[in-house]
């Protein structure tokens, strides 16, 4: 198909295709003619892939870049690509690591050791949950650390369910794009499910503040 077809069967436009070309995202055609070039299904496939990454996942162009060149691949080890996916989605601001010893952190390798984790001290996730658990005391709310261990099981359940999808991959390349794919859109739904649990829980527990 040629470069409009492929722009009529996925919905995005020429110019951004032509940009994602550029920068390399999007494989380029096979020449047919000195300016024009042929896209197939694979093409489609990933032009799919990509604005899912930018449109739902948030990702900036240059941090989708690098988590499809992850993808591309395919001997880098798997948990290699959860680190890549895992910091493309962590926001710089909330993930950077924690300056010293804080109660936060300190709390943080207590429940990693009670959980018998296996966890490194560079994971995104280690220096997030020490800001979060410090800024709870800040703000006046100590007792919705409380909540972390109970935040860690229900962790442990969702990482559990991630690697049980990438089992159904029978080579290295699709189980990578399911990592990221997982990662990137999976914490999109995590929260989703989450506001819809938090309504359901509390019409049980709060019944009398029902409208009537």
């Amino acid at each position: 198909m040629r470069i409009s077809e492929l722009s009529s069967a996925t919905g995005v436009s020429v110019p951004s295709i032509k940009y994602y070309l550029r920068e390399g995202i999007l494989p380029q055609g096979e020449l047919t003619s000195a300016n024009q070039a042929s896209y197939g299904d694979a093409h489609v496939l990933r032009l799919k892939l990509i604005r899912a990454l930018l449109d739902v996942g948030g990702l900036p162009i240059a941090t989708a870049k690098e988590v499809l060149a992850a993808i591309d691949t395919p001997d880098l080890p798997l948990t290699w690509v959860f680190g890549v996916a895992q910091h493309a989605i962590s926001d710089a601001s909330l993930y950077a690591p924690v300056e010293g010893e804080t109660d936060g952190t300190r709390e943080v390798q207590a429940t990693i050791d009670r959980m018998g984790w296996h966890v490194s001290p560079e994971n995104p996730g280690v220096h997030g949950a020490a800001r979060v658990v410090d800024t709870y005391a800040r703000v006046g709310h100590p007792e919705l650390a409380h909540i972390w261990e109970g935040y860690a099981r229900g962790a442990e359940l969702i990482a559990q369910a991630d690697l049980a999808t990438v089992a159904f991959s029978d080579d290295v390349a699709t189980m990578a794009e399911t990592v990221v794919v997982g990662t990137v859109l999976g914490d999109a739904l995590v929260s989703s499910l989450r506001r819809m649990a938090q309504e359901h829980v509390s019409n049980q527990q709060y019944p009398a503040n029902q409208e009537q």
